[in-house]
């Protein structure tokens, strides 16, 4: 498995349609054969920052995600919203085994 975090400070006037345009993404993306898992998550204390916590079966997964059209049309539609460039991590799995996943 392959596990990116990334975490995104956006323009608090543009909230509300992050949120839309990544819930979208999100539930596009959790139906890939290569993704495991994908979350998105909101800073309790500040609604300004979020976090995505993708899970790939492997790199191609991860490479062919960026390819899909619910990508394209979500890094089009959220590029003005971020305060800051995105952060990002890529870990490797070590428990629950991969097979939990």
């Amino acid at each position: 498995m392959v596990i990116l975090l990334v975490d995104i400070h956006i323009k608090p006037e543009h909230v509300a349609a992050f949120r839309e345009a990544t819930i979208e993404n999100a539930r596009n993306s959790a139906q890939e054969p290569g993704v495991a898992r994908f979350d998105f998550i909101q800073q309790r204390d500040d609604a300004t920052r979020f976090r995505l916590m993708e899970v790939y079966r492997d790199d191609a997964a991860m490479a062919a995600h960026k390819e899909t059209p619910h990508y394209l049309a979500w890094a089009a539609k959220v590029a003005d919203h971020f305060a800051e460039p995105r952060t990002r991590q890529i870990y490797t799995n070590i428990f629950p085994a991969d097979s939990g996943w």
